[in-house]
C-alpha cells in the first residue's frame, strides 16, 4: 500500500516526472476550485430557493406580504443575492450582501430568543452568515460566469503561475 503523502521520489528526485504519482494534496488542490465552485452554486441555490418560497408562496412556505419589514425586504435579498452567487456573477459583494443580512436577522430576531442557535431556531441564518463571509474571502471559484465575462478575478497563485513565479505547494 501506497502512502499517497509520501514526497515523489521518480527518477533522479523529480518532482511531477512522468510516471510519479500525484501525491493526495497535489490532487486536492487541484480540484480546489471546482469544489469550491460547487460549494458557491448549493449555497446560492438554496438561498435563492429560501426567497423565492418566501416571496412567491412555494416550496410549501406561506408568502410575505409585500413591503413588510424586515421580511419582505431580506427575501429580496435572499432572492437576489442567491441567484447572483448560484451564478457566480459578482459574487463578492452579493455574498457580502447576504452575509450582512443573515447577521442582521441572526442579532436582530433569533438571538434575542435564546443565546444559542440550536435554542433560537436561528441555525440556518449563522450557517448562511458564515457561508457567505467564506465566498466573500475565497472567491467564486470555477465555473462563475464572471470568468466567463473576463471580470473574474485571478487568484494569488493564477497571478504567480503567469509570470513564472514559482507557486508554493
Amino acid at each position: 500500500m501506497t502512502d499517497l503523502n509520501a514526497p515523489n521520489t521518480a527518477k533522479a528526485g523529480a518532482p511531477g516526472a512522468p510516471g510519479a504519482p500525484a501525491s493526495l494534496a497535489a490532487r486536492l488542490n487541484q480540484a480546489q476550485p471546482y469544489a469550491l465552485g460547487l460549494f458557491r452554486i448549493v449555497v446560492g441555490l438554496l438561498f435563492a430557493c429560501h426567497g423565492a418560497s418566501s416571496l412567491f408562496g412555494v416550496l410549501g412556505v406561506s408568502a410575505t406580504p409585500a413591503g413588510t419589514w424586515p421580511s419582505w425586504y431580506a427575501a429580496v435579498v435572499q432572492l437576489g443575492a442567491g441567484v447572483l452567487v448560484l451564478a457566480g456573477l459578482g459574487t463578492r459583494s452579493a455574498a457580502f450582501l447576504a452575509s450582512g443580512s443573515m447577521a442582521y436577522a441572526y442579532f436582530k430576531v433569533h438571538q434575542p430568543e435564546s443565546l444559542l442557535p440550536i435554542q433560537n431556531g436561528g441555525e440556518s441564518a449563522a450557517m448562511f452568515c458564515w457561508a457567505f463571509a467564506l465566498l466573500v474571502f475565497t472567491g467564486p471559484g470555477a465555473l462563475a460566469l464572471d470568468r466567463l465575462f473576463g471580470a473574474g478575478e485571478t487568484t494569488d497563485a493564477e497571478a504567480r503561475e503567469e509570470r513564472g513565479t514559482p507557486v508554493a505547494a
